[in-house]
C-alpha cells in the first residue's frame, strides 16, 4: 500500500507501519532527511481530511507536504510532550489551555475562500435523533438541546470536529502544538470545545480525568473564560456532543460510560 507513494515522493521508511480506525500510517524520511508521516485514509472522512488541512496551511494544524489520491504526506510530530499524559499527571489545566489556544488559531479568519467540501454541523448530528427516539433518557434531552443550538447558530467557523488530547501533538520548539485528523465541518465554534470534556478518558479511563466533578468544573471555567464562551451555552454544547458520541457508540453496539457521566455533570450544572 505504501510503496507507490514512497517512490512517488522519494521517501524512506523510518519505522513500522501502524493502523488507526480510519487510516494506515508510516513514519518516513524525505530525500533531505526531514521527518514526515505518510498517511493513507481507509474511511471517507480520513480520505477527505486534507481539504481542511490544506486550507489551514500549517496554522494551528500539521502542514500537508504532498497529497495524491487517498494518501497524504504530513509534517511529523517529533516532540515528546503529550497532553493526555499531562492531563492524567496533574497538569490538566495546562493541557486544557493549550487545546483552547490551538482551537483559537484554527478558528481564526482567513482571507481565502472556504473549502467547498465542508459539512454543515447539522449533517454531523443526523444520528442523534433516531438514537434518542429509540433509547430515550438523557439522549432525548441531548437531542432537543442539539436542535435548539443548531437552529440558532453563532460565530460560524471552520470546525476541526474532533479536538482532543491525542489529536493535538507536540511538533517541537519551532512549530509548537498542532492539530491532526480534522473532520472538515462548518458550524458554531463552541461545538469544537465540547469534546475536550470527554477526554482523555475515552482513550484510557485510568486514571479518570474528565469524569471527575472537580475536573469538569475546572475545565468549564477555563474554557468559558479563555474561549469567551457563555457558560450555559458551552454546557449545552457539551450535552449535545455527548449525546452524539453516545449515539455512535450505540450504533456500534458499545456502551458509553464516559459520555453518560459527562452528560450527568453538564445537566447538573444546567439545572442548578
Amino acid at each position: 500500500m505504501f510503496d507507490p507513494y514512497l517512490s512517488l515522493w522519494n521517501l524512506t521508511p523510518d519505522g513500522e507501519p501502524f493502523t488507526t480506525p480510519g487510516a494506515r500510517l508510516l513514519r518516513v524520511r524525505r530525500h533531505d532527511g526531514a521527518p514526515a508521516m505518510l498517511k493513507i485514509g481507509t474511511e471517507a472522512e480520513e480520505k477527505l481530511g486534507h481539504v481542511l488541512m490544506r486550507w489551514w496551511d500549517g496554522r494551528g494544524a500539521a502542514r500537508v507536504l504532498e497529497q495524491a489520491h487517498d494518501a497524504l504526506l504530513l509534517e511529523r510530530a517529533t516532540g515528546t510532550r503529550s497532553l493526555a499524559a499531562w492531563a492524567r499527571g496533574g497538569r490538566d489545566d495546562e493541557a486544557t489551555r493549550i487545546l483552547c489556544d490551538v482551537l483559537e488559531t484554527l478558528h481564526a479568519p482567513r482571507t481565502k475562500p472556504l473549502p467547498a467540501a465542508l459539512l454543515p454541523l447539522q449533517e454531523w448530528f443526523v444520528q442523534l435523533g433516531p438514537t434518542a427516539l429509540a433509547h430515550g433518557g438523557m439522549l432525548t434531552r441531548a437531542y432537543a438541546t442539539s436542535q435548539e443550538l443548531l437552529a440558532d447558530p453563532r460565530d460560524i467557523v471552520t470546525l476541526h470536529g474532533d479536538i482532543h488530547h491525542d489529536n493535538v501533538l507536540d511538533f517541537g520548539p519551532e512549530r509548537g502544538w498542532l492539530a491532526i485528523d480534522p473532520k472538515r465541518l462548518l458550524g458554531e465554534r463552541g461545538f469544537d470545545y465540547a469534546n475536550i470534556f470527554c477526554n482523555p478518558d475515552l482513550d484510557n479511563r485510568n486514571p479518570p480525568v474528565g469524569v471527575l466533578q472537580n475536573r469538569f468544573l475546572a475545565r468549564l471555567g477555563i474554557v468559558s473564560t479563555q474561549a469567551r464562551l457563555e457558560r450555559g451555552r458551552l454546557l449545552r454544547w457539551i450535552l449535545a456532543w455527548c449525546g452524539l458520541s453516545a449515539a455512535w457508540f450505540i450504533e456500534d453496539g458499545d456502551d458509553w460510560p464516559i459520555e453518560r457521566r459527562v452528560m450527568e455533570l453538564a445537566i447538573a450544572e444546567l439545572d442548578r
